[in-house]
């Protein structure tokens, strides 16, 4: 078991440079820099898919749908949650919280929707009420089910708000779990723990990004990186990642990104005013770049054409950073471009064709050339918007927390393919799998494409 420690950073940038993180690529480029791939990319296993960027490469996905058209299948979860479903072959996994406060793992048939495991994880609360600092409590749009499960081979991974972290088989038996709450502190991240988890290389690695409330207590709380072998459990390494973010500045929500170049795979990191990189064999740091300050970060970092992008968070700028040669502190001219007006707060960036899509919160949409970030078009789609869009069939998918998913073509012009309804609320990202699209809402999951 390996134990790092990263020295806190101290932020010494002049920040009237306004700048953001926006993610890209689908593919490498002549930087040789790509996603990792998660398995199958026809699949959706993890959170953003198999690349972990909100993309799918199938051609052919429903652009057209209601609560009666062109849907597959329509299934009760009895209970919710944030978490967006994971799906590999025939087999949907969906983790949610019931009214009994219950934290469980659902299997479905992919072809039919029918539940057919229903696995009781672990019960815990969800605080909504709590000291401004010091203990978690959730934001009333999230519950304990809020990180994405992880399906790996045979194994599936799931993480709750409440520090559980625990491995099942296809067929639902545990293998392992830990608590990391209860093994390494409680959570001090001000709107409830939403980190899900990566796996790689048989490794399943969790981050935890927190307020430190070193003004207020000698011992400040930790933020880190963990790996558990994910056949047996066993922990296999866990690096401190203390940025020196202040207060709420600290906390992060985002997940984090396996990238890859000429075989090497890094592990990149978004959150606490820092962008950084890790090997996930060991954890040791391999690059940081310091001085990002923003506030609390929702928004997940992408990568594409040689550039990770993302927010700096709390709709501060949005930025695209090279990949090229990056070890040790890298400084301010690895950035590339930022835009500072107009930034998400939670749903992440996509990338197509050249292209960087985004939506804010209240659902302004736009469309930067990846290149040189310059705005080709910026529309409003209408409704608020909490749910990542994803890429799929030359389309972007933008859903919207009322249940209205507007498509648009993956152009440098706006063009409305389609906009489409269900009656739910849906906060959770979609899911692209065998030609198939999945919703999460907060009453039910739904299939569409016959």
């Amino acid at each position: 078991m390996i134990e790092n420690s990263i020295p806190a950073v101290r932020v010494c940038w002049t920040l009237f440079l306004a700048l953001f993180i926006l993610p890209l690529a689908a593919s490498a480029d002549e930087s040789g820099w790509k996603p990792f791939l998660q398995g199958d990319s026809n699949d959706w296993p993890a959170w953003r898919g198999a690349e972990g960027i909100g993309f799918s490469p199938d051609a052919k996905v429903p652009t057209k749908w209601s609560d009666q058209e062109n849907l597959a299948w329509k299934t009760s979860l009895d209970g919710w949650g944030d978490s967006t479903p994971a799906i590999v072959g025939d087999h949907v996994f969906v983790t949610l919280q019931n009214e009994a406060n219950e934290l469980r793992l659902l299997r479905l048939d992919a072809k039919t929707g029918q539940i057919e495991l229903n696995i009781l994880v672990d019960q815990a609360e969800t605080p909504r009420e709590a000291p401004k600092r010091k203990l978690q409590k959730f934001h009333n749009l999230h519950n304990m089910a809020s990180p994405s499960p992880v399906v790996s081979g045979d194994q599936v991974v799931v993480h709750f708000g409440n520090g559980l972290l625990a491995t099942y088989n296809l067929d639902g038996e545990e293998l392992w779990r830990h608590n990391l709450q209860q093994e390494y502190g409680t959570y001090s991240i001000w709107w409830g723990h939403a980190n899900s988890p990566v796996v790689y290389n048989g490794l399943v690695i969790s981050v935890c990004m927190q307020d430190s409330l070193s003004d207020l207590q000698k011992e400040p709380v930790k933020s880190y990186l963990i790996a558990h072998d994910l056949k047996t459990g066993e922990k296999k390494w866990m690096t401190l990642r203390m940025t020196g973010a202040p207060s709420e500045e600290a906390d992060a929500y985002t997940t984090p990104l396996l990238l890859t170049k000429d075989g090497q795979v890094q592990l990149v990191v978004m959150g606490g005013n820092t962008l950084d990189a890790y090997d996930p064999m060991t954890g040791k740091q391999l690059w940081f770049l310091p001085g990002l300050v923003g506030g609390r970060t929702v928004t997940g970092p992408i990568a594409a054409e040689g550039k990770i992008f993302t927010t700096r968070g709390m709709r501060k700028p949005l930025l695209a950073i090279s990949l090229d040669g990056n070890q040790g502190e890298l400084s301010e001219d690895a950035i590339v471009w930022a835009v500072d007006k107009s930034t998400p707060d939670t749903p992440s960036p996509v990338y197509a064709n050249g292209m960087l899509f985004t939506v804010t919160d209240d659902g302004i949409a736009h469309c930067y050339r990846s290149s040189d970030g310059e705005l080709l078009w910026r529309e409003r789609l209408g409704g608020n918007f909490k749910a990542s869009p994803i890429v799929a069939g030359g389309n972007i998918y933008f859903l919207n927390i009322d249940g209205n998913c507007k498509v648009l073509a993956a152009k440098d012009t706006f063009e409305l393919v389609s906009e489409n309804q269900v009656k739910d609320t849906t906060i959770a990202s979609p899911a692209v799998a065998g030609g198939k699209l999945f919703l999460r809402g907060k009453g039910h999951l739904y299939c569409i494409g016959k």
